[in-house]
């Protein structure tokens, strides 16, 4: 294998965009919200209900406690996006949580959480192109149309080519197409909420909050609510996708973490909010659930349709097909970005990281992406489809978890991480971030567990057979906190305690006769002054004759490069 060592660490410790900026705080609110409001309210709540209902053992009721496991399953995502608030705002890179795990544990892991990563992305996305047929069959009849399964999906491949054209053109058209979408999408389901309550058909209010005490009151119960709280992780996935185009943020250590929380408290209350009404409204078997047959696919439809009759329940017909559509719009962008990061890393062919000469786009990887949506849409059922999702990001969320734990542990050696953004707190927002994760994959079942099995073999595979063979090997932030964990330092550890021993006046930096001491220390060069200098100089780029702690470890990574 060709060694590289300065272009090789270049590119590890680079997070220099190669993307034009056209992201602000809204238009990062918007994008993350797009990325939610969508399928996981429009399509889930009669699937998920049907899941609460059977997985607690067909309690009566059940279902209409909804609303609580979507306030659980919000819960549960916070600490991973806190988690990636910091991250992003150290490495605001195309890729997101790709990124951040591939820094944090190499090329491996990075491999499987990339390739889990974008499976994950493109089938939720895919899944939003499916459910909105729902919404098309609804209407049909105002339309004139008859339209059967074969004639939703050759709509749905329709919209993805659409969907494609514009993810091509760029994040700064997709948000100009987004905005009045999702705004008037979110008034609208709020107007048919609000109305529901002031006209009377919402007539069994206590319903839902009846049902969560009932379900709390039992261990089938909380089995249930558990296991529906995993099936909705779904919904709310979308809050971190504006990580994986950070390059197209402005201020990134403001703005993420700004679209990441407020789309999500505001996804929480839609959520908790509509699915409150929807059972306040309809008994389970009105949707299809407990009965044997299939949940509705188009719940905000009936529900327009009880609230306000045919003229509302088609405005917000239409108005879930455009928000649907807009799911895959931001779907697709976000997972056409972990080819592209995967490429850059050496870790796919050199051909995904080409960006399209005009619209500056990762095009290859967009058109790869979409074909894999099309396949998806055409061959998988959407329960699957939604379960498959949500057990590969329930994975990459405990992952992002871990990666804040091990890189707090260890940014002393690590000094290129410094995030910009940091909530003043313990470790233990990670924790419980890492263990509700897990229990919620568990909850989820085989399929979901066969899920995260799959992309983790798969991502070996591909690792193996094509990253092994190109990428840098260097000592990252996982091994060092290995290290620490055995009380046995590694190498870039002992490059540290070098450092600072021979920093005398104690001012982070090293003059010449301070550095070659702790070179000889480390045994890692030849002792002769003239090659020690040599190297002094050729990091002393701005010849002010000293050098600080970065550029240390910069020559200390780049040895241990050269000795592989």
């Amino acid at each position: 294998m060709e060694r590289r060592p300065f272009v090789d660490i270049i590119q590890l410790f680079d997070f220099s965009s190669v993307m034009k900026k056209s992201v602000g705080s809204f238009g990062a609110v918007i994008l993350s919200l797009s990325a939610m409001v969508g399928s996981g309210i429009f399509v889930l709540p009669a699937l998920a209900g049907k899941e609460l209902y059977y997985s607690s053992g067909g309690i009566e009721g059940s279902y209409a406690a909804l609303w609580l496991a979507y306030i659980l399953s919000g819960l549960v995502v916070i600490p991973g996006a806190i988690s990636k608030a910091e991250l992003s705002s150290a490495m605001p890179k195309s890729g997101g949580a790709y990124v951040y795990i591939e820094r944090t544990f190499g090329p491996i892991i990075g491999t499987i959480s990339g390739l889990g990563l974008w499976a994950s992305f493109m089938l939720k996305s895919a899944f939003a192109l499916i459910g909105f047929s729902a919404y098309v069959v609804a209407i049909q009849g105002t339309l004139g149309i008859t339209f059967d399964e074969n004639a939703a999906k050759i709509l749905a491949i329709l919209i993805l080519i659409l969907v494609t054209a514009i993810n091509i053109r760029g994040v700064k058209l997709l948000k100009k197409i987004l905005t009045p979408i999702i705004l008037f999408s979110v008034s609208m389901v709020l107007v048919v909420s609000v109305l529901a309550f002031s006209n009377g058909t919402a007539s069994s209010t206590s319903v839902p909050f009846d049902a969560a005490i009932n379900v709390m009151s039992s261990t089938d119960g909380w089995i249930g609510l558990g296991s529906a709280t995993a099936y909705v992780f779904l919904a709310y996935v979308g809050v971190i996708k504006i990580a994986a185009v950070g390059e197209d943020v402005i201020e990134p250590e403001k703005n993420l973490p700004i679209g990441m929380f407020y789309s999500l408290g505001i996804a929480m209350l839609i959520y908790a909010g509509i699915s409150y009404t929807l059972f306040s409204v309809f008994d389970g078997s009105d949707l299809g659930i407990g009965s044997g047959g299939d949940p509705s696919r188009a719940p905000i439809y009936s529900l327009a349709l009880e609230v306000g009759g045919s003229t509302l329940a088609f405005v917000i017909a239409i108005l879930a097909i455009l928000t649907m559509s807009g799911g895959g719009l931001t779907g697709l962008l976000g997972a056409s970005k972990f080819p592209f990061a995967m490429s850059r890393d050496k870790l796919l062919t050199k051909e995904l990281e080409e960006v399209h000469p005009i619209h500056e786009t990762p095009h290859l990887s967009i058109y790869a992406t979409s074909i894999c949506m099309g396949l998806a849409i055409i061959f998988l059922d959407v329960a699957v489809v939604a379960k498959l999702a949500s057990g590969f990001m329930l994975m990459i969320f405990t992952a992002v978890n871990i990666c804040v734990i091990v890189l707090r542990r260890v940014e002393n050696e690590h000094t290129w991480y410094q995030p910009k953004y940091r909530l003043k707190s313990s470790r233990l927002v990670q924790y419980f971030g890492i263990i509700s994760t897990l229990a919620l994959l568990v909850l989820m079942g085989i399929e979901a567990i066969y899920g995260a099995a799959t992309a983790i073999v798969l991502g070996i595979i591909l690792y193996l057979s094509y990253g092994s063979k190109h990428v840098a090997i260097t000592e990252r932030p996982w091994d060092t906190f290995l290290s620490k964990i055995k009380n046995n330092d590694s190498e870039l550890t002992k490059a540290v305690i070098a450092f600072n021993a021979a920093d005398l006046e104690n001012n982070n930096h090293l003059n010449l006769k301070e550095f070659t001491a702790a070179i000889r220390s480390l045994d890692w060069l030849p002792s002769e002054t003239d090659i020690i200098r040599d190297f002094f100089h050729l990091l002393d780029e701005n010849n002010d004759g000293i050098l600080d702690i970065d550029e240390f470890l910069m020559v200390i990574r780049t040895m241990s490069l050269e000795e592989e």
